[in-house]
């Protein structure tokens, strides 16, 4: 018997959002390190509907933590330690996530690089370096793997056989994987570690477990060791050894929690131990919460309050549900008692020890059908729990099937690491110059299409268009993102092998920034509108070179500009006024909006032009003062009766003008105690200044001044004009 539509449309759509309730319940005591009770919470979520692997990122975390602060765990292990301390010892040339040669070179978004396996492969979540995500959609860096083959062309070519083989196992045709990596391994004893891991999961591909596990233990150490566990976990998981893999799959984590395969693979696992084993044992879901928790049980005592009457027949399929739910209970605890085995008492039979019955717990719960989702939460909480996790000693052998198999192999002694250096036969500044401005690298950047150019040249050529100067593939994401982040491996081995040419360039860098950076020499100017002291100017910066122009004005510091109207026949006018920038908004497409307030005002001694924009000489103004007493106060006088006349004009004015001025220009400053206190006068000339009604000619006049007096009366001038015009 079915319930009518609407009445099962409300329960399902209030079982819902219970269910949600429960998980975030879960997660935030799982965030708390309360693994028990998120456990608890967890089992009664899955009674409503099974959760995602996704939904339990939160409790894997939680889990790690309880896994790494085992005493003598994966987190204090002498193993990881010397892995750890070892980095030091590394390198330009090594990849920051395998440890192994770079040579296929790949740079992420935050500008360090890796090698393209790590890449490929998906190794990586976040950047070892600096923590920042990583992508895997950019290309082979072409400088800077160039480089590294014309320097060690026979590492370059292990490395490019090892992707071959990388590359057969993406296309399944894993016999010939196995059989490129092992002549790689016989000829190339330098790669045999990497090369034994893709050599192991084409193995485990084949199913042949055996030889993966050999090829894994080989590779053991502080090289690839998060790989090599993530390949022996998942080898087991094949195996069915699901309680073996888990732990494994824990300790690649404590090595490195980032590593995004392995924690998908405990989430799968997790969510498998956490579903309902019968898809249909979807029943008795209030009375499941209800016996579970007390807060569940009051939230569901008033969602029943606040329900429809119930029919009949609505009382009547209750009363089956409960009658369902009751004999499954019973059905799964006489299933449970079969499994237990004579003589171990319940709570006995579900801890999971290393050394004992690992290879039983977990691969028993999430293989028998007849568990039932309450009994697969109380043993998930018993193997999960701080006090039964143990250690799981990895790096010592390989369970049972290195005890049948693996006697005879051994595992390399640790080499001292040796660090390359560039020959110096082959080093060649010529291979490190940026193809637009044809100098030497400064602050290299290298583009997801692979190309390196200086920041700088980079900057400039998107300006105009967001394409690779090299390629033309579109970089408007890159451009939108703004992180152009200077490739470390290249400026390490530029400031390294060139130091003097680096010396030199650096040089020129700073003396083309120190002639930036003169507010009166070659000052950049904006050929545009009127701009007044202490007013604000916002800017729709759109062309390329104000682009660069405000680009630069960042950069040197300066932080400043100056704003001039067109003239005809000089290219702008002879007086202008500073603009000061307070914050620029830059949009995806490389426009920005950028927000400046007036500064100093300034007379053009000369002109010039620097890459497309004008630039000017300049000399800044300042009004004359006056020292006598009369005359101060007769300029004061004049002062007030001006601000009181603008007052008077302002309010009257329509509320749509109104109401424009505020939104533009802001409230009208208030009246100042002393009226030479700047430079530029009272803040109250300029605004008015701005908002008044007149010919920029007549507006650039009055900036010119530098007689406050002079100031006042043409502004007293224009307010009489305005007030004398009749109102329509």
């Amino acid at each position: 018997m079915s319930l009518p539509p609407h009445t099962e449309a409300f329960f399902i759509g209030a079982e819902n959002d219970h269910r949600e309730v429960i998980l975030q319940k879960a997660n935030a005591l799982a965030s708390e390190n309360r693994l028990k009770e998120a456990i608890d919470w967890l089992s009664v979520a899955v009674r409503y509907e099974p959760v995602r692997p996704e939904q339990l990122s939160t409790f894997v975390d939680c889990i790690l933590r309880n896994f790494k602060r085992k005493p003598g765990g994966p987190e204090e292990s002498p193993d990881r330690s010397r892995s750890r301390d070892s980095r030091g010892e590394d390198d330009a040339f090594d990849c920051p996530g395998c440890r192994s040669f770079l040579g296929e070179a790949v740079t992420g978004a935050c500008g360090h690089s890796y090698c393209r396996r790590c890449f490929q492969r998906r190794l990586l979540s976040k950047c070892k370096l600096c923590g920042e995500a990583v992508r895997a959609d950019h290309r082979v860096s072409v400088i800077l793997s160039g480089l590294l083959e014309k320097w060690f062309p026979d590492e370059m070519n292990r490395c490019k056989r090892v992707s071959e083989v990388d590359q057969l196992c993406r296309r399944k045709r894993y016999r010939e994987a196995v059989s490129l990596a092992t002549d790689v391994i016989d000829t190339d004893p330098e790669t045999s570690a990497v090369a034994r891991l893709s050599r192991a999961e084409a193995y485990m591909a084949l199913k042949q477990y055996r030889l993966a596990l050999e090829d894994i233990a080989f590779c053991h150490g502080p090289n690839c060791s998060a790989e090599a566990l993530f390949r022996k976990a998942m080898v087991l998981h094949e195996m069915g050894q699901v309680d073996e893999s888990l732990q494994v799959f824990l300790h690649c984590l404590a090595v490195d929690e980032d590593f995004p395969c392995a924690k998908r693979q405990v989430e799968k696992i997790l969510c498998d131990l956490l579903s309902p084993a019968d898809e249909n044992v979807k029943v008795g879901l209030r009375e499941t919460t209800q016996n579970t928790s007390p807060h569940l049980r009051s939230k569901t005592l008033v969602a029943d309050a606040q329900a429809q009457p119930q029919s009949s027949l609505q009382r009547q399929h209750q009363q089956q549900v409960r009658a369902a739910s009751a004999h499954q209970q019973l059905d799964n605890e006489k299933r449970w008692e079969s499994l237990e085995r004579p003589g171990l008492s319940r709570a006995h039979s579900l801890r999971i020890h290393a050394s004992s019955c690992g290879e039983e717990g977990l691969k028993r719960v999430c293989s028998a059908p007849q568990l039932g989702d309450q009994e697969k939460g109380a043993l998930l909480k018993r193997k999960l729990s701080v006090s039964d996790i143990e250690p799981c000693v990895v790096d010592s052998g390989i369970s049972k099937h290195k005890k049948q198999g693996v006697k005879g192999s051994k595992q390399p002694a640790a080499q001292a690491k040796t660090c390359r250096s560039v020959p110096v036969d082959l080093l060649d500044p010529n291979d490190l110059e940026c193809s637009l401005c044809m100098r030497l690298f400064y602050e290299p950047v290298t583009t997801p299409c692979g190309h390196t150019f200086c920041k700088n040249c980079l900057e400039r050529c998107l300006d105009h268009t967001p394409q690779c100067p090299l390629c033309k593939e579109s970089l408007k994401e890159y451009l939108a993102c703004r992180k152009y982040m200077v490739t470390a491996v290249l400026d390490t081995l530029i400031k390294q092998y060139l130091a003097e040419e680096y010396a030199e360039r650096t040089k020129t860098h700073l003396e083309e920034t120190r002639e930036l950076s003169d507010l009166t020499k070659n000052v950049p100017i904006f050929v545009c509108t009127m701009a007044y002291p202490t007013v604000p100017c916002p800017l729709h910066v759109f062309e390329p070179r104000y682009r660069l122009m405000i680009r630069r004005c960042m950069d040197t510091g300066t932080r400043q500009f100056g704003m001039c109207i067109n003239d005809p026949q000089k290219g702008f006018a002879d007086y202008g006024c500073m603009l000061i920038i307070r914050s620029v908004h830059f949009l995806p497409d490389g426009r920005s909006v950028v927000d400046t307030i007036g500064g100093k005002r300034f007379r053009v001694l000369s002109r010039g032009m620097k890459d497309g924009y004008s630039t000017a000489d300049i000399e800044h103004l300042e009004d004359t003062r006056v020292e006598d007493s009369d005359e101060l106060e007769s300029l004061q006088e004049l002062h007030d009766a001006v601000y009181e006349q603008a007052r008077v004009w302002f309010q009257n004015l329509k509320i749509r003008f109104h109401n424009q001025i505020l939104q533009h220009f802001g409230p009208m400053p208030e009246q100042e105690a002393d009226i030479q206190a700047t430079p530029n006068g009272p803040a109250c000339c300029w605004w008015l200044l701005a908002v008044l009604p007149i010919d920029p000619r007549y507006q650039l006049s009055v900036l010119s001044m530098t007689s406050l007096k002079e100031r006042l009366v043409k502004i007293q001038h224009i307010l009489t004009y305005l007030q004398s015009i009749p109102s329509n």
